[in-house]
């Protein structure tokens, strides 16, 4: 009953821009931790950015400097702002939220993943 959708992906240069969105719907009373991973073709999903309710950040060291991730209590929304993309950025980028269900329980959401192509 908990949805999250992915916006913002594509093709672009290395050393362009692309903005991501996700947008968590549903049933669900609240939402703790967002954060957006990605995964390469062959590789392990990483954690990219996380953001606390409060505000807090943390990124992954290659992408420091680089991303930034913020968020939007009242639209439910992340976002990852990726700037200087280098061609090791292209994965798929997906985003994860811990919601707290009607019954007061809370359990992480994902989403289903937008592609990110950097070409060099």
């Amino acid at each position: 009953q908990v949805q999250l959708v992915e916006s913002g992906g594509g093709l672009v240069q290395a050393g362009g821009s692309l903005g991501l969105s996700c947008v968590v719907s549903g049933r669900f009373l609240g939402i703790y931790d967002m954060s957006w991973h990605r995964q390469a073709a062959g590789m392990q999903r990483e954690l990219v950015a996380g953001i606390s309710r409060g505000g807090t950040t943390n990124y992954e060291d290659s992408v420091k400097g680089r991303f930034t991730i913020s968020r939007n209590n009242i639209k439910n929304t992340v976002y990852l702002q990726m700037n200087s993309l280098k061609p090791e950025d292209t994965a798929v980028y997906y985003c994860k939220a811990r919601a707290v269900a009607l019954d007061g329980s809370s359990r992480d959401y994902w989403g289903q993943g937008t592609q990110v192509t950097v070409s060099s």
